[in-house]
């Protein structure tokens, strides 16, 4: 049993999906590693009241069998996908890095300022991320929910509640299941 206190939101990344590169609205589903990684990641908690999942498979498919495992509610929010990369998705960093290098080292160095070709602007991608923490708060206060997302959503909630600046937007390490906690009834982040 959980013994975190009430009113918190934790946060976990998807596990492996053996690609690599901008995946972001690719339907991409977990690897038997990347099951693992999410059973090995939640093997010792338990106390969670909702389970929220964004819709993409990598996220959707462990978040309902954990759910009905757990005999907890499930949310699939479409505002919990990860940051629509345009044409650049699907195509390995390697690639990009091979025939768009000015684009992709001015993406990497100032996102907010040169999103992806096609892609969602880290404006936009923010706002839907600042009505989905807001509606989480004001949805289930004083509940312990599990998140099952993806790195560019825990960036930009880490970054939204321990009020950093857009340039230590990429510099968080988000691996595969790892867990990230808000505190709902502060605004607080801790990793």
């Amino acid at each position: 049993m959980s013994t975190a206190p009430a009113g918190y939101v934790e946060l976990l990344r998807h596990g492996d999906t053996g690609h690599t590169g901008f995946r972001g609205r690719m339907e991409d589903a977990l690897t038997p590693l990347g099951w693992q990684q999410m059973v090995q990641a939640l093997q010792d908690e338990s106390g969670w009241d909702v389970v929220l999942s964004s819709p993409r498979i990598r996220c959707a498919q462990f978040a309902a069998v954990f759910a009905a495992r757990h005999q907890l509610p499930l949310s699939i929010d479409e505002r919990l996908t990860e940051l629509d990369f345009g044409a650049w998705e699907g195509v390995p960093v390697a690639d990009l890095q091979r025939t768009q290098p000015e684009l992709l080292g001015k993406f990497w160095q100032d996102p907010w300022h040169h999103p992806p070709p096609q892609g969602e602007s880290l404006q936009r991608f923010e706002q839907r991320l600042r009505a989905a923490h807001d509606s989480i708060h004001r949805q289930y206060p004083n509940q312990r929910v599990l998140v099952i997302t993806h790195a560019g959503v825990i960036r930009i909630l880490l970054y939204l509640t321990q009020q950093l600046s857009p340039q230590a937007l990429l510099q968080w390490s988000i691996p595969h299941a790892s867990r990230h906690r808000l505190d709902t009834r502060c605004g607080c982040a801790t990793s």
